[in-house]
């Protein structure tokens, strides 16, 4: 599909949208700006550090609940929007770590409607969680030591990129998954971009390369430069320029200007993609710069 098609078909309002990519690696960008366009409201959004697509959808004022292990661009600081509007009491959020977002993925991926761990153990997070009514305290029935029961997470939607994909939706990532493949394996629908679809029967030689099975993949959609401006491993770096200039403005409040500009100031990915980098240097040179990396 188109990432047009693909975003009608999937995503509407009020649905809990998963999202992939982890700080400035392979962040789902030209399925989250078709969001965008189509502002599908009073979304849920989750996943384990929710970055630079969680502080434009929240610019758009399109989210209305969050729950993450964390929010923030690392060294470029936090993510302004999605800050903002936590002051404000805009949206909600509940607040895990890493490890309990991925165990409660896990258990949706498994079918079963909640996961024992330790983790959070002795924690005032975990009393937040108890209260958002995600977590229990419960005991071992083998050892009888303490655990912490994570109820299953499901999202009605999940929005990732990879590296390759068939157009049966096989996928393939390069580098470091995550926690998308149990949030795949969890969602209702997936929709994937990828830098590349390659003819049907390309991976039946080596299907050990396939990260994401078919099976769960709703959509595909071919987006070269898809995660621009954050990386993807053995394609291309993440432009640090983009998501300074990015950052600047969002800190002063200014994000949702940078949307109407490039975002839904634009037609499409594509669109954004020349106006930000008309020759096409910019491009080839974090393909470049990723080449010297690896």
């Amino acid at each position: 599909m188109t990432a047009t098609d693909a975003v009608r078909h999937f995503v509407r309002s009020g649905s809990v949208v998963g999202i992939g990519g982890q700080n400035i690696n392979r962040c789902p960008m030209a399925l989250v700006h078709e969001v965008v366009r189509q502002a599908p409201s009073e979304l849920s959004v989750v996943g384990c550090n929710l970055s630079l697509p969680l502080d434009l959808l929240v610019a758009a004022g399109l989210v209305v609940h969050t729950e993450q292990g964390s929010g923030n661009l690392e060294r470029y600081g936090v993510l302004f929007s999605w800050r903002r509007a936590l002051e404000r009491s805009e949206l909600t959020t509940t607040d895990h770590s890493h490890l309990a977002m991925a165990s409660r993925f896990l258990a949706g991926a498994l079918g079963v409607p909640f996961l024992p761990t330790r983790s959070l153990l002795g924690s005032t997070l975990l009393d937040e969680l108890i209260a958002a009514g995600v977590a229990r305290r419960g005991t071992d029935p083998f050892g009888g030591d303490p655990v912490v029961l994570l109820r299953a997470l499901r999202p009605d939607v999940s929005l990732i990129h990879v590296s390759r994909a068939d157009p049966d939706g096989n996928a393939v990532i390069n580098g470091p998954t995550s926690h998308e493949v149990d949030m795949v394996r969890a969602s209702d629908s997936v929709i994937v971009s990828a830098e590349q679809v390659v003819p049907p029967g390309t991976f039946d030689p080596a299907p050990e390369q396939v990260t994401i099975s078919a099976a769960y993949v709703s959509a595909v959609v071919e987006q070269p430069y898809g995660a621009y401006p954050t990386s993807v491993y053995r394609a291309y770096d993440y432009s640090d320029d983009d998501v300074a200039e990015y950052q600047r403005l969002a800190r002063a409040g200014r994000a949702a200007d940078w949307l109407a500009q490039h975002v839904t100031g634009t037609a499409d990915f594509d669109e954004f993609l020349r106006r930000r980098d008309p020759d096409g240097s910019v491009r080839a040179g974090l393909h470049e710069q990723m080449g010297r990396l690896i």
